[in-house]
């Protein structure tokens, strides 16, 4: 690493570190008391502090907040999604140019699946975690830094994908100024503003329906397992099932489908493997597909008519 980047790395790190002593003290109203004695150039100093604040993670739902407050719900929005792209933009840079190792040690296991999942989606990957928060808003700015992905990718997508929760938490920084000065309408403003992040707030599920792939039938399964394909059973029938009167397939793993949540760590190898899920029939199975894709899993089939259509192909059990 040459002397430049040894000298901005210090700077950076030096930031972070000051922001995280002084993060107690990164409030709203001080964000707005500030703000409002600098008239026609707030703009572009909100949207620059915007862009430090998002590269020394500092709490971006505060200064969103803030800005809905400030600006209002329109223009609000436009100022923090250009400050929270510039300021991503900045640290995927840094990411990459810069301070590679750092990142590596920082973002972990993480790193891992942002990779490989950029490799499988391109920017259908970043699209999803600009929309699901699976990872931390600044970490996952550092860690897309270090994959392939290219810059105007990166830039376009996380600016479109970043409008829902934007607006949304902009509209309720807006709304809570209203509230808290007498403004007119604001009875029915704080009821938008909680739909609006109700909304947000059920992307995930939705998003999750979106990425489950088509059922494959048992005989599809069966030909892709005989031809060595590196393919995930996933069984989630609780234990009892699982060795009971229908028995298992020989190759399958049994995660009780109650279990999957706290389990989800023991499968991360999977994110970018087809894992097909059996049950009984297809229920449970169509309840764990969706909580997979939910999490970032992007090749989940369920079975289709599960151990009892297996058993009526009479393919081999355990």
């Amino acid at each position: 690493m040459n002397k430049s980047k040894i000298i901005l790395l210090i700077v950076l790190i030096a930031g972070i570190a000051l922001a995280i002593v002084y993060r107690d003290q990164f409030n709203e109203a001080e964000i707005k008391s500030w703000f409002d004695q600098l008239g026609v150039f707030a703009p572009i100093l909100f949207i620059a502090v915007y862009a430090i604040a998002t590269v020394f993670f500092l709490p971006g739902s505060i200064i969103t907040l803030a800005g809905g407050a400030l600006f209002g719900p329109v223009w609000g929005t436009f100022y923090n999604l250009t400050g929270a792209t510039i300021g991503a933009t900045l640290a995927f840079l840094v990411s990459r140019y810069l301070a590679s190792d750092w990142v590596k040690d920082k973002t972990g296991g993480k790193l891992k699946r942002i990779i490989e999942g950029v490799e499988s989606e391109g920017w259908r990957f970043v699209a999803f975690t600009r929309l699901v928060p699976l990872f931390p808003f600044n970490v996952l700015n550092y860690a897309l830094g270090l994959t392939r992905i290219k810059l105007s990718h990166y830039i376009l997508t996380s600016y479109i994908c970043m409008i829902p929760g934007g607006f949304a938490y902009t509209y309720l920084g807006y709304a809570g100024r209203e509230a808290a000065t007498g403004g007119e309408g604001m009875i029915q403003k704080g009821l938008l503003a909680l739909a609006l992040v109700a909304v947000v707030a059920f992307l995930p599920r939705l998003m999750g329906k979106l990425r489950q792939k088509p059922m494959i039938s048992i005989p599809k399964l069966k030909q892709r397992m005989d031809s060595g394909e590196n393919i995930l059973v996933l069984d989630v029938r609780t234990a009892d099932d699982f060795i009971g009167e229908q028995k298992h397939i020989a190759e399958a793993t049994n995660v009780p489908l109650e279990d999957l949540t706290g389990r989800l760590t023991d499968l991360e190898r999977y994110m970018e493997s087809p894992i097909v899920i059996v049950c009984r029939t297809d229920k449970r199975s169509a309840k764990a597909a969706q909580l997979l894709a939910r999490n970032g899993f992007a090749d989940v089939h369920v079975a289709k008519g599960g151990m009892t259509d297996w058993l009526k192909n009479n393919y081999p059990v355990e």
